[in-house]
């Protein structure tokens, strides 16, 4: 054990302590990035143990899916938000790696998704993902992939290109910005596979359901769908 190291790590926490990023005042250490309060205030769901969940219930009469799952509830003004906020836009990468991280325990305690073969977020249009740095999506898959140890296709599907926010637009709103955006480029790499589509946030499912489309075209392909965030318009 190194104990010069602990030393000097636990000086620079006293002199420079790591603050929360969901409250940005409880204390945090080592590779936590929210304290126990907010981790605990967190409104996670039980999507994956129920087959007829509200996410999945989005997506009944439109695609074909397996199986639905949001790990936790979105709600405007809250911590979760405010986490979202810095992933997407404050380059805040490590968040996505720990709800990735903390979706993929709760797939993996879950029979039904120890059968998925793949994973592949859903893809951002290369300009908006160079400017941002990465796909917060792919983060996720990232997270999930390190738990599940399942592989993570990344650029097997594509966003042809760049669309308006989804953000005020009602459901047909959203399924005419995004209609015919992405495109499978290889299908072989998923067909006959079961594949998890991978987002932040789950609201009409209209970008989820177009990229599944796209997928579902691959040859005996099953389909099933997890986001981080759940919410309703």
């Amino acid at each position: 054990m190194n104990y010069t190291s602990i030393f000097f790590d636990s000086v620079i926490n006293l002199l420079y302590p790591q603050l929360c990023l969901g409250c940005g005042s409880g204390r945090i250490s080592g590779k936590q990035i929210i304290c126990l309060d907010c981790a605990d205030a967190l409104p996670v769901t039980d999507f994956h143990l129920y087959r007829n969940n509200p996410a999945a219930k989005v997506f009944v009469g439109r695609i074909p899916v397996e199986h639905v799952s949001a790990h936790a509830y979105f709600n405007k003004h809250s911590v979760m938000q405010n986490l979202l906020h810095q992933l997407k836009y404050k380059g805040k990468k490590e968040i996505g790696l720990y709800f990735g991280r903390r979706m993929g325990e709760a797939l993996k305690g879950c029979d039904k998704y120890n059968e998925i073969d793949a994973l592949v977020p859903l893809p951002l249009f290369y300009k908006r993902e160079r400017k941002r740095g990465y796909n917060q999506a792919a983060v996720l898959c990232e997270g999930i992939s390190e738990i599940m140890n399942v592989p993570v296709f990344k650029n097997i599907l594509v966003r042809k290109e760049n669309t308006a926010t989804q953000t005020h637009k009602s459901r047909e709103e959203r399924w005419q910005n995004i209609e015919g955006k992405f495109e499978l480029v290889n299908e072989e790499a998923v067909s006959g596979k079961h594949v998890l589509l991978v987002d932040d946030v789950l609201t009409t499912g209209a970008t989820l359901e177009a990229c599944g489309r796209e997928l579902l075209k691959a040859g005996n392909l099953k389909l099933s769908i997890a986001t981080l965030a759940y919410t309703s318009l």
